[in-house]
């Protein structure tokens, strides 16, 4: 892989400098935050809803997990400004809070941490952007306060978030496994998760059901009661959808989706279902436990998941309702780059969307876009290679110019997913802030006589409130026109051109001259902002689907400002809908001029702006820090370093095109279709991909061959601490000792739509040892006095360093290997793949070492 810090220029910052500054937000609970003198209150109008940098109402944050963010806490936590400092002496690396401007809230011993303890926060958590989680606890941190919960810091935008979650995850240590036996790599390979949940709907919420003929309706005035859930994975929460109104018919609708990267080895997902009442406080209705380690990897699961609630008598738990959820996990094996480079040369050798167009039509994989694009966006050929398969469709296209870009093509999705990856922050400032001031409103507008069944006078006035909240919505847009991406600018003078190109010398009718124009509105409006107008939450711009009445509000306004940018004031077809003709004749001269705005790419992609600059500066500092800092590591600690400014991680993308290239062709449904594959692109990147396979699968043996010697020798070989690697002691976190723990086991209902690799009637069997029976508790460490100088870990004899676990699997199984239980041989149990090998090597179970590596 080219050096990926060879894109930025080297700082003249002094290079024995290792010291980074940083204000944030820093979110503190109402418990820790006792014993801290109290913020001045500085009384300012907040945009409520759904932020990015901006505060929001304080009094609408709830404490909601076991981590101080509990629904059962009584009191609200608040957020601080904080100022970071990361500060690194030799091999080890803090990072000081400080509140106040002097007080000092927390030391994080940021060598101590893996990775997977530095991750995006996700939104949903405290409806806020760009923040990030630090999960320590005691021993990785020093804490003035009386307890050790999850440190939440919240960035001034998403450019800055980025940046120090690479740098804080760079002092951090990766999930690498085999360090001892693969010293030139720094390991065997690495492991990356990913889990994503769509909360769809509710049924029969809060109805118990002892058996599937008798319910019992809900009681105590409990039908109109309010409904959320909580999503823990390992009794840690880590997001939350938003409140809604339980049905007549115990119906609850919540149309939410969830994306948790970056994860630890995980057991189980849970989702505990929350009921809320104006009069009384929130009470747990029920919850969902679903063990991990049954789902096949990189497929999606769909189905219905009992909501069970523990009940008192001879049942210990009675189903209250069913979710509708969709679970996909993905596990994948991350090889050294070096094992990559012919499937890269492989994909690099064409168009990445003439690649997506045949993945997508002869081995119909639909879901590796997103990867795909990566490796075009880190070889910073993204814009260039859009550009020349849509000059080449316009070409080739033999159709009417008035249906240029219409269909849902490659090149059309292709085109959102580049809107959305680069204009995140466009959108947002083009209409973030008016569309949460409607929905926090709760503005209802109906001016369809059929449906408001009014009088005249009330459906005038929701004309006029419909033309108030139109002028709003365009306002807004327009003012932001120069901040339009520069990569989106050159995207949309592409389409223009072709345009143009195309209609050049056609004896087109007057109403069609504006095509050029139109066709550029076609991307900007009709795929990117009008489409975030009508789903707000599907563009993170607000936290759960609105009501039904702002709804049909946002829908209204979607067409106005869709039928502004056809630049037709005459193309409304409903007749309620012509008192907004004015207003769209009016804003026709903005929408020419915003469109020429945008399609016209900048001469200097950086504006002098001293904000900004000083912002690309800090960044620009930190950029260098980490190329210098990457010469020393070893290559799996290198390549583990996200690169910036997105964050790109090329070798596991490949990973994941790997795999699912792989599973692709494995499918028994799609073998005619990769008979006929013979001689094709296609073929020799699936070629490519087994290559990998087979590479990876050599890894593997080769290390639990390695393990398996080792297991007959009474000691573990000792590294040389002057030895190779970025520290000694990263070598002895390669095992996990197991503490043996009573186990009590107990059946849980798999869903009947799950796919299970046995039969289909089979249970789950899960150790109420592994359950969440009580929060996991966040203890600091001794002493409430202020360090000088953190001492390191190997000073304190006491103070254990916890080790990672010890993983054999190949890239392309689809479940975690399970195995047979000690005390009952005739049932299995999910085991925690990433503790198969025990350090206690007098109790390890003989033989078997490779037992599950090979099963797809």
């Amino acid at each position: 892989m080219p050096d990926s810090w060879d894109h930025y220029s080297p700082s003249t910052q002094n290079e024995s400098l290792r010291e980074f500054l940083v204000s944030a937000e820093l979110y503190v609970s109402s418990t820790a935050g006792s014993a801290l003198r109290k913020p001045a209150v500085i009384k300012k109008k907040a945009e409520k809803g759904f932020t990015g940098s901006s505060t929001i109402d304080e009094s609408k944050l709830r404490e909601k997990s076991s981590l101080g963010l509990s629904k059962r806490l009584a009191g609200a936590g608040q957020w601080r400004t904080a100022t970071c400092k990361l500060l690194e002496e030799g091999d080890r690396c803090f990072l000081n809070i400080y509140v106040d401007e002097a007080i000092l809230y927390q030391t994080i011993y940021l060598h101590l941490l893996n990775q997977t303890d530095i991750r995006h926060a996700d939104s949903s958590l405290f409806f806020r952007k760009d923040c990030v989680g630090l999960y320590c606890i005691a021993g990785q941190r020093w804490t003035s306060s009386h307890v050790a919960e999850p440190i939440y810091l919240q960035f001034a935008n998403s450019d800055v978030c980025s940046t120090w979650l690479a740098l804080l995850r760079s002092y951090a240590i990766p999930e690498i496994y085999g360090r001892w036996f693969f010293p030139l790599d720094g390991g065997s390979y690495r492991m990356w998760r990913q889990i994503d949940l769509n909360v769809d709907h509710g049924r029969n919420v809060g109805i118990s059901r002892t058996d599937t003929d008798n319910a019992e309706l809900p009681q105590d005035g409990e039908a109109d009661a309010d409904v959320s859930c909580e999503i823990h994975l390992n009794d840690i929460i880590c997001g939350r959808t938003t409140t809604k109104k339980r049905g007549a018919t115990a119906t609850v609708e919540w149309h939410e989706s969830f994306t948790f990267p970056e994860l630890p080895p995980f057991d189980t997902l849970d989702l505990v279902v929350w009921r809320e009442k104006k009069v009384s406080s929130p009470k747990v209705l029920g919850y969902i436990r679903i063990p991990l380690s049954n789902f096949r990897r990189g497929e999606l699961t769909e189905g219905w998941f009992p909501i069970m609630q523990t009940h008192t008598g001879p049942a210990r738990e009675i189903q209250v309702g069913e979710l509708r959820l969709k679970i996909r996990v993905d596990e994948e094996i991350v090889l050294p780059y070096s094992a990559y480079r012919g499937l890269l040369r492989t994909i690099q050798s064409r168009n990445f969307l003439d690649w997506l167009t045949e993945l997508e039509t002869k081995l119909k994989l639909k879901s590796i876009s997103t990867a795909v694009m990566s490796l075009a966006v880190a070889n910073d050929t993204l814009i260039k290679q859009i550009q020349d398969y849509a000059t080449r469709e316009v070409l080739e296209s033999s159709g009417s110019h008035q249906t240029l870009f219409r269909g849902n093509t490659v090149l059309t999705k292709i085109m959102e997913s580049a809107m959305s990856w680069y204009g995140k922050a466009f959108l947002d400032a083009s209409i973030g802030h008016v569309l949460r001031r409607l929905c926090t409103e709760k503005i209802a507008i109906e001016v369809d006589p059929m449906r408001s069944r009014k009088g005249t006078k009330e459906l005038e006035r929701n004309v006029d409130l419909l033309i108030y909240w139109c002028q709003e919505f365009w306002n807004q847009i327009y003012s932001v026109r120069n901040e339009c991406p520069n990569e989106l600018r050159r995207l949309f003078q592409t389409i223009r051109t072709l345009v143009e190109q195309k209609t050049k010398g056609d004896n087109i009718s007057a109403e069609h001259r504006d095509l050029p124009k139109q066709s550029v509105s076609a991307f900007c409006f009709l795929r990117f902002i009008v489409p975030a107008i009508l789903h707000p939450h599907l563009f993170g711009l607000y936290p759960g689907s609105p009501p039904e009445t702002v709804q049909r509000s946002l829908t209204l306004i979607a067409k106005v400002i869709q039928s502004l940018a056809n630049l037709n004031a005459s193309s409304q077809k409903e007749s309620f809908m012509s008192g907004v003709k004015d207003f769209i004749t009016s804003s026709l001269p903005a929408m020419t001029d915003y469109i020429a705005a945008v399609s016209a790419p900048l001469n200097d992609p950086y504006p002098s702006n001293p904000v900004m600059a000083a912002a690309r500066h800090n960044r620009l500092h930190i950029i260098h820090s980490l190329r210098e800092r990457s010469v020393n590591l070893t290559v799996l600690d290198r390549e583990a370093i996200p690169v910036l400014p997105h964050l790109l991680d090329i070798p596991r993308q490949l990973a994941v095109i790997t795999s699912a290239v792989i599973r692709s062709s494995r499918d028994p449904s799609l073998q005619q279709h990769i008979a006929a594959l013979k001689g094709t692109p296609v073929e020799d990147l699936c070629n490519k991909c087994f290559e990998v396979e087979e590479q990876a699968l050599i890894r593997v043996t080769q290390l639990a061959s390695k393990l398996s010697l080792d297991r007959r020798r009474p000691s573990l070989p000792v590294i040389d601490p002057q030895g190779p690697g970025p520290s000694a002691s990263l070598a002895s976190l390669d095992r996990i000792p197991e503490t043996p723990k009573p186990r009590m086991k107990r059946k849980t209902v798999r869903p009947s739509t799950a796919p299970s690799s046995g039969s289909p009637s089979r249970r789950f069997e899960v150790d109420d040892s592994k359950m969440p029976s009580s929060p996991r508790v966040f203890t600091r460490s001794k002493g409430s006095d202020e360090p000088r100088s953190p001492p390191p870990p190997s000073a304190d004899p006491t103070l254990k360093v916890p080790r990672r676990p010890l993983h054999i699997k190949a890239p392309s199984t689809d479940s975690v290997p399970t195995f047979k239980s000690a005390t009952s041989p005739t049932k299995e149990r999910p085991m925690n793949s990433f503790n198969d090998l025990p350090d206690d090597t007098g109790k390890r179970k003989k033989g078997g070492i490779l037992r599950g590596i090979l099963r797809l």
